[in-house]
């Protein structure tokens, strides 16, 4: 994958907040894969074979007329933007007892320290759905448990599972970098009992876990839905993110016609992480 090519954009947004959630929400739906926010900006990766000129055209965020958008874009290689990411990063304390750092922070003392290189992958702890999912495993009792982590980009919400005593662990994702960084970060953290697998919902046949987490965009959690109510044991607990305020209704009508019922929700500028019992 050393080799592999990709499209980085530069976005000039004003008024920045809340509009550069909304435009990484927006890139996600079309294929981009990794963000990195500045104080101005916000860059954006995709590969090079996932794009084309055209690939903005449809995007809805950039016709509103309240905010202001200006973009370029140059092609870039993985090795170029692992050093952007080194520059950028910051260790994230979640509720005082978790860490996410890179391997070249120093340590604190922390119930749970998890050092990440998420290089191209999703899910550093920076963006809100990420947090908020820590948050979510933080409060729960997964001693013991059999977890499925859906969409798990870096593998930071595996890894913490098993820090917090989860035995049977499944990683998955679709993208293939995203599957070989999952697999360098659970060695990196010594959770050799986590399974990461390259692949979609359809790996879910026939298997049954106690916790089921997913941090994926809208369209894709409604149409897996069902597949995750069948893979969840009874007395499970399902937890639920990469969507708006606005889409809880949505997400929960979903729920509930598969008798998932909703338990609690956190909010963070605009984005939810849902908790839901089977």
């Amino acid at each position: 994958m050393s080799d592999t090519v990709y499209i980085e954009y530069r976005f000039t947004v004003k008024p920045k907040d809340p509009a550069s959630d909304l435009l990484i929400a927006e890139l996600g739906e079309v294929g981009f894969e990794s963000f990195v926010e500045e104080e101005d900006d916000v860059l954006a990766y995709i590969q090079k074979t996932d794009w084309s000129k055209a690939i903005l055209e449809d995007l809805p965020i950039l016709e509103n007329p309240r905010y202001k958008f200006t973009f370029d874009y140059k092609e870039i290689e993985q090795e170029n933007w692992n050093a952007t990411w080194e520059q950028n990063f910051q260790p994230i304390i979640v509720d005082d007892i978790c860490m996410i750092r890179a391997p070249f922070h120093e340590t604190i003392n922390v119930d749970y320290d998890i050092v990440i290189e998420p290089k191209m992958s999703f899910g550093t702890g920076h963006h809100e759905t990420t947090h908020m999912m820590l948050q979510h495993i933080l409060q729960l009792d997964v001693k013991g448990k059999t977890v499925l982590d859906m969409g798990s980009g870096t593998g930071v919400l595996a890894i913490l599972a098993g820090m917090r005593g989860a035995t049977t662990i499944d990683a998955i994702d679709i993208d293939n970098w995203c599957y070989l960084n999952a697999k360098e970060n659970v060695e990196r953290n010594n959770m050799d009992f986590i399974s990461v697998y390259e692949g979609d919902v359809a790996l879910l046949e026939g298997k049954k876990y106690d916790l089921i987490i997913a941090n994926i965009n809208r369209n894709i959690l409604l149409a897996d839905l069902p597949s995750y109510a069948k893979s969840l044991n009874s007395g499970g607990t399902l937890l639920l993110s990469g969507f708006y305020t606005e889409d809880l209704g949505m997400i929960t009508q979903k729920c509930t016609d598969l008798a998932l019922k909703f338990e609690k929700n956190l909010e963070r500028n605009n984005w939810v992480a849902a908790k839901y019992v089977n």
